[in-house]
């Protein structure tokens, strides 16, 4: 029997390049903008989005950690600068949202993701744990997790506790026997440390680790190296 409980895993930059997809997805909401709402597409590709994106979050700061409902609202007041009314503005930026998510979705997987998900879920119950938008089901990996959870469903992001406690509590997990994965020192690493889980660091650039960062259990550069991280660490636990 396994001495470990289960597996905490981020997405992000984890098992994808979040920059590349979100460039891309923009890229199909400004083609999408240009065709349906050339007005909106005016103000979209403006250095007025900055300020609207600014004043959204000044109108909406509990969205700060709801990246999707964050960008339907900005893309709601995109609307209403173009003169849309009210509620063409509201169905117009839904219908560019959806368009925007279905690009945000269309992953494209770093070497080694899928393997690394299938052999782990094969031994141990895996958790998605992430601070983004993604839907698990529409890129594909929800039948290697036992479930999501996600900053907007916790009204909080990493390294927030309550992030990590979200999966351990209803688990009845106990953190000394849970691992976190993550690319991010701060979100992911320490995250993990604060709440008394192990953690391996997905450091896929090779990023240098200074003596002041946040020390992971593990650290590995390629995501066909995490199953035997996670072994070492299953290994180093006390029956």
């Amino acid at each position: 029997m396994s001495k470990l409980q289960l597996i905490t895993l981020d997405l992000d930059n984890t098992l994808w390049d979040v920059e590349q997809t979100i460039r891309a997805a923009e890229r199909e909401l400004v083609s999408w903008l240009k065709n349906h709402a050339e007005p909106a597409h005016q103000v979209y590709t403006s250095a007025t989005l900055i300020e609207l994106r600014a004043q959204t979050l000044e109108q909406h700061p509990q969205l700060r950690h709801d990246l999707s409902q964050l960008r339907i609202e900005i893309l709601f007041n995109v609307m209403r600068s173009a003169d849309y009314a009210e509620s063409e503005a509201r169905d117009l930026a839904r219908a560019a949202f959806d368009v925007f998510f279905a690009g945000r979705n269309r992953v494209v997987f770093f070497p080694g993701a899928l393997e690394m998900l299938q052999t782990l879920s094969e031994r141990y119950p895996i958790y998605a744990l992430t601070n983004g938008n993604a839907d698990v089901t529409r890129t594909g990996i929800s039948h290697y997790l036992q479930g999501a959870i996600s900053s907007a469903l916790v009204g909080a992001s990493k390294p927030d506790p309550s992030m990590f406690h979200a999966v351990l509590t209803p688990s009845n997990a106990s953190p000394q026997r849970c691992i976190h994965i993550g690319d991010h020192l701060h979100d992911d690493v320490q995250g993990a440390s604060n709440v008394g889980m192990h953690s391996i660091w997905v450091n896929l650039q090779q990023s240098r680790l200074n003596e002041n960062d946040p020390q992971p259990s593990h650290e590995v550069n390629h995501l066909d190296e995490i199953y035997a991280a996670v072994l070492a660490i299953e290994d180093s636990l006390q029956n």
